[in-house]
């Protein structure tokens, strides 16, 4: 964090005892789902309830849900997902995969802007659950000078259960500040060409070194009820369309990629075609055994791309006869995704960073 202290003044002609007030900068606060802070029972019990509480992600009625979450999945679904955790634990640095990539995402845009603008930008990192908070890092934003605020929830594709929950966080933590900066959130950029690049680079450097081209890749998305996309989310259009792109970029044809859904949860229906049994379909019925796996939701691995898609959704491929099962890994901090996410950014800040002329009388 910058010292704001080295940079604060007193406002010309105020009394000596008003206090100091940091240099003015803009602040660009990026935002990912979470992780918890270790794998044992109490870390991932304190982190699901936080998650599975939100009634963005589950939204029956608390009377329903609260009991059930509290007396039977919170007692038995944190010894499972600890084990989920504990298989791709960055153990060298104590953390989850997804804090390492959040942290390297950070500090390669941050480096990009302060290059553009220099002190007068401060970039940092929150999550929606767990730590560092997002109301911890607004804290430390407007104590270190930030006027204006540029909220960056790390999805490419709008959804209640993430966008719209990060954006809610943060607005929750501005009606704690006294004299809450100026604010813009940013977009979803599902369909940005910077992003659809970084995507399609990525693939064809994975196709380039396999010895046999995959029969399919599978673009697999996390998936939300059927439900929310009747009520209107419209996460389902923008990951259709983040294919189409996809695929009119790499110049294939419709054979050649297909879009589904990963992560259900519950008993209703979800977005189909369901990841894990579409991979299985693709095997035993349509004869495909040679497929590759990416996720262009997640802007970084995670436990659902590194433990779900790498594990769960493999084992479904070959067990239902599947013999070459490739999974080409998010766009985490790669060079070309940094540009993508900085012009994204850069778009966003437009009119906040011109320079600030002195009129004298």
């Amino acid at each position: 964090m910058l010292d704001a202290t080295k940079s604060a003044v007193r406002p010309p002609h105020a009394p000596t005892d008003h206090p100091k007030i940091p240099a003015e900068k803009v602040g660009i606060l990026l935002a990912n789902l979470g992780t918890p802070d270790n794998y044992d029972y109490w870390s991932m019990r304190r982190y699901l309830n936080e998650f599975l509480s939100d009634r963005r992600v589950i939204d029956y009625s608390p009377w329903l849900w609260q009991p059930l979450l509290q007396l039977v999945i919170l007692t038995k679904r944190p010894f499972s997902s600890g084990e989920a955790y504990k298989s791709i634990w960055n153990e060298d640095k104590g953390e989850s995969p997804l804090m390492t990539i959040t942290k390297d995402q950070t500090a390669k845009v941050a480096a990009e802007m302060q290059a553009a603008h220099g002190d007068r930008v401060m970039v940092d990192f929150c999550m929606r659950y767990g730590n560092p908070s997002t109301k911890s890092k607004v804290r430390e934003m407007v104590d270190a000078g930030c006027r204006k605020i540029l909220f960056f929830p790390l999805y490419p594709h709008y959804a209640g259960a993430t966008s719209a929950t990060a954006n809610d966080q943060f607005f929750r933590a501005l009606m704690n500040e006294k004299w809450q900066p100026t604010v813009r959130t940013v977009d979803p950029y599902f369909e940005h060409p910077l992003y659809i690049e970084a995507l399609a680079q990525s693939i064809e450097r994975a196709y380039a070194k396999m010895e046999t081209r995959p029969d399919i890749l599978v673009c697999s998305y996390h998936g939300v009820p059927k439900r929310y996309l009747l009520e209107g989310d419209p996460y389902h259009c923008q990951c259709q369309k983040t294919t189409r792109l996809l695929k009119e970029r790499l110049g294939w044809d419709d054979t050649e990629i297909t879009a589904t859904f990963q992560s259900r949860f519950g008993p209703e229906e979800w977005l189909k075609p369901y990841t894990v049994e579409e991979v299985a379909r693709l095997a035993e019925e349509d004869g495909k055994k040679n497929i590759a796996v990416c996720a262009p939701a997640f802007s970084a691995d995670c436990i659902e791309t590194l433990e779900e898609i790498n594990e769960e959704i493999k084992e479904s491929f070959e067990e239902a006869g599947g013999e070459h099962f490739t999974y080409i890994p998010c766009l985490n901090d790669d060079d070309a995704h940094i540009k993508a996410l900085c012009s994204v950014i850069e778009e966003n800040l437009a009119g906040w960073m011109t320079e600030t002329h002195t009129v004298s009388a």
